[in-house]
């Protein structure tokens, strides 16, 4: 299965974890569970790490822009947990769609990127 959700923090915070390549029924289970937490919470932090992660197909690129372009002020830290340069550079440049603070973490530095989402 190329993504995996599970709460962190309370529900504060959403872990994604992906792998291969992102469709859009990916798109069908995260968008909800997102929106029920941005609902109970109002501004929700995301985890999203990348193992062996080849991107999106074409229309699950589409529902991440769609989802980006809804949710960018319900997201108040992303942090972003790779292992390739492109995906370092690809947090760089989401940092001019979105309003949360971002910040790109070494898969070695797992449990910093935690941290830094759960603290105040």
């Amino acid at each position: 299965m190329p993504i995996q959700l599970s709460e962190r923090h309370e529900g504060k915070v959403l872990e994604v974890g992906v792998s291969g390549k992102l469709i859009a029924a990916d798109y069908e289970r995260f968008v909800p569970e997102f929106e029920r937490l941005a609902k109970q919470h109002g501004k929700v932090r995301l985890l999203f790490e990348m193992s062996q992660f080849h991107g999106w197909n074409a229309k699950a690129a589409w529902d991440d822009f769609k989802f980006g372009v809804k949710h960018h002020q319900d997201i108040d830290r992303l942090a972003v947990v790779g292992e390739k340069k492109w995906q370092q550079r690809m947090t760089e440049l989401s940092k001019l769609f979105i309003t949360a603070e971002v910040r790109y973490f070494a898969r070695t530095e797992m449990e910093t990127a935690r941290t830094w989402l759960e603290t105040n």
